[in-house]
């Protein structure tokens, strides 16, 4: 069965978007990531919340822009929303609940990862002892305010254990196991 992955790049002080979604930090920092392009390639299905859907695109205006990992992917896209939009958008499936996004994510996905994108949908997933496994790309840049990777006030603890960490300088990837 697919294994959930959330993954995401962060600044060092902890947010994957800036204010307002604003993704245009990331821009300097993307670029050739042995470890992001690995997974890329052992991704069958992602699970994206509306909010990373529709929002806003580090590739914007370069190649790849609009394209899952920045058009290193290809495949089923499955989007977690109260509001699908009236007309369907080829090669993605709008779900209304997290149970059923995530069966049908799994059952396109194979034996891939179903990577999870969008801190809402990653934290329903661990909520719900569904989350396998945490990708984060480390980015020397502090912004300040933003969308944090994870975001629970008064929720309890998630132990997290190493699976790798790598360098493709200047960022710092940390790969990472959910513990249950």
């Amino acid at each position: 069965m697919a294994k959930l992955l959330y993954s995401a790049s962060m600044s060092t002080d902890g947010f994957i978007a800036g204010v307002g979604g604003d993704m245009s930090w990331l821009t300097p920092y993307l670029g050739p990531n042995p470890t992001v392009d690995d997974l890329a390639a052992r991704t069958g299905a992602l699970l994206v919340g509306r909010r990373t859907f529709g929002g806003d695109d580090p590739y914007r205006d370069l190649p790849g822009e609009g394209e899952a990992f920045g058009g290193g992917w290809d495949g089923p896209q499955f989007v977690l929303t109260h509001r699908p939009p009236a007309e369907p958008v080829p090669g993605v499936t709008f779900v209304t609940d997290l149970a059923t996004a995530v069966t049908r994510a799994r059952a396109a996905a194979g034996d891939g990862y179903v990577n999870v994108l969008g801190a809402d949908v990653a934290r329903q997933c661990l909520a719900a002892g569904l989350l396998d496994e945490v990708l984060v790309s480390v980015t020397p840049v502090l912004l300040g305010d933003g969308v944090r990777l994870f975001d629970h006030p008064g929720g309890s603890t998630v132990r997290l254990e190493p699976i790798s960490v790598t360098q493709t300088p200047p960022v710092t990837n940390l790969w990472l196991r959910v513990v249950r």
